[in-house]
Parts: structure tokens; C-alpha cells; sequence
């Protein structure tokens, strides 16, 4: 469950902004097609904090829907405890097979509240939890002595490690053996991460290139890492577009352009503009106009 590629989808909405089912539905069809291991609801990529929990869990539901036997997570990234572990109570009764967790959101607790916080949320449920660890975004950092606390509660089995510190990644399996699975959050750093031990990638780009994405994560894990730096070198300036301010806009912009979808966002974001949108767009058409041919996969 918690190994290889995990995308964290997009929310699609209509153009009066409700939620675009049939375009959700044919979007996560194409990642499940392409051989992904699973499927993240609500995250940061999926606007999450922007819908009503009722919302991230129509989205999950639909996510569980097309996941099959793999599982289907919901992000829980809430500003108050409370809401958390409602939200993780919901996912639980809609069918969640696990939740990702970001600590803490508006307030940015000190280590005492990060491990109460986490604690709690997963008192609210007995789902398994892949803690999302991203000093960089939400200013919390679920350090080393955190996640030994964190260690003692059977549902803590992942970390998402987003810390932008590709030494963290050999830090936690060095101090942890396996008791966590690491996967990594930083699409720019996949490959690196993926070369010193993480077992999973939590995927933003895969969502429109998923086949690229899930052919550099299989060569990896079959030691042929010459032929996935190949295609991660072509990769890196549209992995690049992970890591901004603008990742939503970026990447939903990226899955017009090479799947068909569309680029409509909630507000208070509005979709890429002016010279911003013309840089973002002629890194993906010339990503798209020399894609490489992918090689045979088992």
C-alpha cells in the first residue's frame, strides 16, 4: 500500500465551480491506466483546504471508485484539530483505505502540540496514516525525535518527506530500519530519493505524464537507473513546476496541454496569466515536443 506511485490529484471543477465528476473520473481513469499504485485525494495539489469536507469526500469516493484493489487516500490538512479528526472520522466511513496528515496549517505548533495533533487524528479513526512531513509550505517540521514519539502508534506507517533535504530521506531509514515507508513529495528530487532508499513517490507532474512517471519509478526499483536518469533529465524542468507558489496553476495548465483537461481553479487562485502562463506553457510544449520513447517495462 504505501510503495510506488502515488499521484495526488487534481480537483477538476466546472465553469460555475462545482465539482466536475466525469472529468475526475476520466482524468484518474488515464493514471490508473498508465499503472499507478494508488490515488491521493485533497492534497495541496488538490486544493483541498479550498472545499467543504463534503466535497473532499466526493472526491475520495471517486478516487475509490477508480482505484480498484489500490488504495484511495484523503488529505487531512485542516486549521484546527477538531476539524482533522472530523474529516478523518468521514474518510474512515466513506471508504478511505488511509489518510495522508499534514500536522498543522494557520498555527504552526512546536513538537509537544505536532505530536497532540497527530495523536489525536489518529485516535479519530483506526485508518493507517502516512504523515506528511513539509517544513518548506506549512513551517512545521515532523523532525527525527518527532516521528521516534510518533513511532510508539501502529497507524503512523509513512512519512511523505517534503523537507527539500534529500539527506532527511537517509536520515529516516538510517534511525528507523523500516518502520516507516518513506516516500518522497518533491517531484524534482524522485530521483534522488528513489536512489537512496524511499519506496514511494507522491507524484504531482504524473498527472499529465503519467507514463513518464511511472517508467522512471519501475526502472528504479529494477536497479536500472541509467535508463530512468535518461528520462528524469528530459523530466526535470516540467518537475521543476512542482516547486512554486503556482504549483496548482502550473500543473493543471500541464494536464490541459497533454491530456485535454482544463486549467479552472478555485479561488482565490485564478489560472496562470501574461508572461508567467507563456514561460509555464513553452516548458511543457517543448517537454511534450521531445518526449522519449519509454522502454519495455515487466
Amino acid at each position: 500500500m504505501w510503495n510506488g506511485v502515488l499521484p495526488a490529484v487534481t480537483t477538476k471543477f466546472k465553469e460555475d465551480g462545482a465539482l466536475d465528476r466525469d472529468e475526475m473520473l476520466r482524468c484518474f481513469q488515464l493514471q490508473m491506466d498508465a499503472g499507478v499504485d494508488g490515488l491521493i485525494a485533497c492534497g495541496s495539489l488538490g486544493e483541498g483546504p479550498m472545499l467543504s469536507h463534503d466535497e473532499r469526500i466526493e472526491v475520495l469516493r471517486l478516487c475509490k471508485e477508480l482505484s480498484g484493489a489500490k488504495p484511495a487516500l484523503l488529505t487531512i490538512a485542516e486549521a484546527a484539530t477538531r476539524d482533522a479528526c472530523e474529516l478523518a472520522r468521514k474518510a474512515a466511513r466513506a471508504g478511505a483505505d488511509g489518510l495522508m496528515v499534514v500536522p498543522s496549517t494557520i498555527y504552526h505548533t512546536d513538537p509537544r502540540e505536532t505530536v497532540a495533533t497527530l495523536t489525536a487524528i489518529a485516535s479519530a479513526s483506526e485508518l493507517p496514516i502516512m504523515i506528511y512531513s513539509n517544513r518548506l509550505a506549512y513551517r512545521v517540521d515532523v523532525t527525527i525525535p518527532i516521528m521516534e514519539e510518533l513511532a510508539k502508534i501502529d497507524q503512523f506507517v509513512a512519512v511523505k518527506e517534503s523537507s527539500d533535504d534529500i539527506r532527511r530521506s537517509t536520515d529516516i531509514i538510517n534511525h528507523f530500519g523500516d518502520r516507516f515507508a518513506l516516500l518522497t513529495g518533491v517531484d524534482n528530487l524522485a530521483f534522488e530519493a528513489l536512489a537512496v532508499g524511499a519506496t514511494g513517490w507522491v507524484a504531482g507532474l504524473c498527472l499529465a505524464f503519467p507514463a513518464e512517471t511511472v517508467a522512471i519509478y519501475r526502472l528504479m526499483r529494477a536497479g536500472r537507473q541509467r535508463e530512468a536518469l535518461d528520462i528524469y533529465r528530459w523530466f526535470r524542468p516540467l518537475l521543476d513546476l512542482d516547486v512554486s507558489t503556482y504549483l496548482v496553476q502550473n500543473i493543471k495548465l500541464a494536464e490541459q496541454l497533454a491530456i485535454g483537461s482544463n486549467d479552472r481553479v478555485r479561488a482565490p487562485r485564478l489560472p496562470l496569466a501574461g508572461a508567467r502562463r507563456e514561460q509555464v506553457e513553452q516548458v511543457i510544449r517543448g517537454a511534450i515536443a521531445n518526449r522519449p520513447a519509454l522502454p519495455v517495462l515487466a
